[in-house]
């Protein structure tokens, strides 16, 4: 709750401090005293915007300090603590606005930017001004009210979280059958290239093996010629060969080496070359018995080789990368493919996804329903205290198709109202007049007050252009909420100001040069002269003076 406000030096008020009690407060004051002062200034403590003009004249910044106790405001801990702000159980905002209009919001003692004293401000207070009843008007506003009636919240948290898991599939499939779409012909390329390579089936060694065997093949001739004519003079020959020649050396020195020793290495030498001779002809005998001339293979490869450079010609590569070129584009096919299946993947998963928010929507619906008979009895009873014994509230719950759903369920909520006997029931901006709409509002505060999470509420003169029982009823109302939470009502009737629990009255003095705004607490007596004056006017009468005592007693 607020427990005091500190201003100085903002419009006509040049220093004011107020502490603020349990219950409701009413404000009253002559007119153009400056009774919304302080509202104004709460609310740019909690980031309204700030302008140059709000500093009063001559001086050199605007200062207002508000201080809450947080000690049973979950919300408000919890918030504080997450941001790193928190200091026990007390919450001081502050806001300087200099003569030049820059401002500077802190949150105890941290500066801290304008939208976080407004993210914190939704904790903490709530301001109904003299039109906040046109809220009402507004669907979102309507459904928010029936939600919070019934507590909705867990049935709202999984309703968004279905719709959000439906809404992110069809995104999703949205976006792959673009892509799809867009690669269709891509695809139908990629399988005509994956085809045609998978019947070629290039292998990953393949072309440098065809090439060495198409060079084999195309030279056969001359391999199997000179082969034989290199064997016949390594061994072969009836003259004297190489292995002859060499022979006959290794001999020779071998008996030299009897007679020097030093030319043993060199007999050693020729002795192994010797044998590598003779190796060496065993494999040229081989491979000449072996070879053969094969006009029919050399073909296949030749055809093999040119289907082969073809291929690398077309796909613009060299023919070494051939083989992996295929396997590219074949994982891009396959991925292709795996889009294919994802899609009716996302098909089934879809269906899941919108049953199950289907089925969470309804529930949440049929609930609605249920809580909307109530609400509707509770606030027709209010509109029968507030002198409207004829009206009658309904809320209607009407479920929509599913392609006008949304995260916040099926339905379309609407207030209908009938003010008059005899007439049907119609939406409520078509028949409610503006001092009705303020009292079907007040109604609304009143029976929500058990799930209104801001501890304090202020009303900023809604009880605009209404008068006598009603105002008197309103004025129960404002009480009994104050009885649940903090209220703080600026008013000008007497019905309304004298059941407060504490009353505060403004007034503004002037010297002839300057003009400041007071706010004072008034003690009992004064508060009998303040409701009389509110009642008869200036020329305040014995008549009025019992008639304020008599109001101040009604409580």
């Amino acid at each position: 709750m607020l427990c005091h406000l500190h201003i100085s030096n903002f419009a006509i008020v040049r220093a004011l401090e107020l502490d603020w009690s349990n219950g409701m407060t009413s404000i009253t004051g002559e007119t153009g005293a400056g009774k919304s002062i302080a509202l104004d200034a709460l609310a740019l403590c909690l980031g309204e915007r700030a302008e140059a003009s709000m500093v009063r004249p001559g001086a050199d910044k605007a200062d207002i300090v508000a201080t809450f106790d947080i000690s049973t405001l979950t919300d408000a801990q919890q918030w504080l603590e997450q941001q790193d702000l928190a200091m026990g159980h007390e919450c001081i905002i502050r806001r300087v606005i200099s003569s030049e209009g820059r401002s500077r919001g802190y949150i105890n003692g941290v500066q801290v930017p304008a939208q976080q004293l407004k993210a914190l401000g939704q904790h903490l207070l709530s301001i109904h001004g003299q039109h906040a009843h046109q809220l009402l008007l507004k669907a979102d506003y309507q459904r928010q009210l029936l939600d919070a009636f019934a507590n909705h919240e867990p049935s709202l948290q999984q309703c968004r979280s279905h719709w959000q898991q439906w809404q992110q599939l069809k995104q999703e499939q949205q976006q792959l059958q673009q892509a799809c779409q867009q690669r269709e012909a891509q695809q139908q390329l990629l399988e005509y290239q994956v085809a045609e390579l998978d019947q070629f089936a290039p292998g990953e060694q393949e072309y440098p093996e065809l090439e060495a065997e198409h060079r084999r093949l195309n030279h056969g001739q001359q391999l199997v010629t000179d082969s034989q004519r290199c064997l016949e003079q390594l061994y072969d020959s009836d003259q004297t060969s190489i292995y002859q020649a060499l022979n006959s050396n290794v001999q020779q020195l071998e008996q030299l080496a009897q007679l020097d020793p030093e030319l043993s290495s060199v007999h050693q030498m020729l002795s192994e070359a010797l044998v590598q001779v003779e190796e060496a002809s065993r494999e040229l005998r081989h491979y000449s018995d072996h070879l053969e001339l094969d006009p029919a293979r050399l073909h296949e490869v030749d055809e093999r080789l040119s289907q082969w450079l073809q291929l690398s010609r077309k796909h613009q590569i060299n023919e070494s990368e051939l083989t992996q070129h295929h396997q590219q584009l074949s994982a891009q096919l396959q991925a292709l493919t795996r889009d294919d299946a994802r899609l009716d993947e996302l098909a089934q998963q879809l269906h899941e996804a919108e049953q199950q928010y289907q089925h969470s929507a309804e529930q949440l619906s049929q609930q609605r329903q249920q809580s909307a008979s109530q609400l509707s009895k509770l606030i027709s009873q209010s509109m029968h205290e507030l002198n409207m014994q004829n009206g009658q509230f309904a809320i209607d719950v009407t479920p929509l198709p599913l392609d006008k759903a949304g995260p916040l369920g099926i339905d379309k909520i609407e207030f209908q109202v009938c003010t008059n006997p005899g007439q049907p029931l119609q939406a409520l901006h078509k028949v409610a007049s503006g001092g009705e709409l303020s009292r079907i509002s007040l109604a609304v505060q009143v029976i929500l007050a058990d799930q209104i999470t801001t501890p304090t509420l202020i009303f900023d003169e809604v009880d605009v252009g209404i008068s006598g029982p009603v105002a008197a009823g309103v004025g129960r109302l404002l009480r009994q909420l104050g009885e649940r939470c903090q209220v703080i009502c600026i008013t000008h009737l007497p019905q309304v100001a004298s059941l407060g629990h504490q009353q505060l009255f403004v007034e503004k003095y002037t010297d002839g040069v300057a003009t400041e705004t007071r706010i004072r607490a008034l003690s009992d007596e004064e508060r009998v002269t303040e409701i009389a004056r509110l009642l008869a006017g200036e020329n305040i009468s014995a008549s009025a003076l019992a008639n304020a005592r008599e109001l101040l007693c009604a409580p």
